[in-house]
C-alpha cells in the first residue's frame, strides 16, 4: 500500500501459470484503494529510504537500488527478541515488496534487514555482488536455535 501510494492487490506468490492458458484468479488482479490521498505517501516513502541510506536499516543499503524500508524489533519474554524488516524496491517503480520476520533474530538490522536486501538484490539483479557474498554466507550460516552461533 505504501509502495503503490494508496492501493494494493491481494498478496500472492503466483505471477502466472507456466505453460497454461488458465488465467490468474480475478481476486489477485483487482485493485483495492485504501482511501488515503496519495500525496501523504511521499514523506513516508522518503523516510523509509532514509532509514536504509543512513538509519537503522543501513545494512540493507545497495548503491544501485533505491530500497525503502523499516526495521523493527518484537519483544520476546521467552528469549532473544525477534528481528523485523519490511520494504520495497526500487523506490520510484517498485518491483518487489518484502516482509521478513526472524524469530530470535535480536533486532531488525541483525537478520531481517540483511536477508531482505539479499532477496531484493537477487530478485532485481539476478545475482549477489561479490562484495556482499560475505553477508549472504553469514545469513546462510546463522544458527538462531543455538544462541546465534554460526555453523562451521
Amino acid at each position: 500500500m505504501i509502495a503503490n501510494k494508496g492501493h494494493y492487490f491481494t498478496p500472492h506468490l503466483l505471477k502466472a501459470y507456466k505453460n497454461s492458458s488458465k488465467p490468474i484468479d480475478q481476486k489477485y488482479r483487482t485493485k483495492h484503494e485504501v482511501g488515503i490521498n496519495s500525496e501523504h505517501f511521499g514523506p513516508v516513502i522518503d523516510g523509509m529510504e532514509r532509514a536504509v541510506i543512513s538509519g537503522t536499516a543501513h545494512i540493507a543499503y545497495l548503491p544501485d537500488i533505491a530500497i525503502c524500508g523499516k526495521t523493527g524489533t518484537a519483544e520476546n519474554p521467552h528469549g532473544d527478541d525477534h528481528s523485523i524488516f519490511f520494504g520495497f524496491a526500487p523506490k520510484h517503480d517498485p518491483k518487489i515488496v518484502v516482509a521478513v520476520y526472524v524469530e530470535h533474530g535480536v533486532w531488525g538490522a541483525r537478520y531481517a534487514a540483511p536477508i531482505s536486501s539479499l532477496v531484493i538484490e537477487k530478485y532485481l539483479n539476478d545475482t549477489i555482488r561479490t562484495e556482499r557474498k560475505y553477508l549472504e554466507e553469514t545469513m546462510i550460516r546463522a544458527d538462531l536455535i543455538n544462541k546465534n552461533k554460526l555453523k562451521p
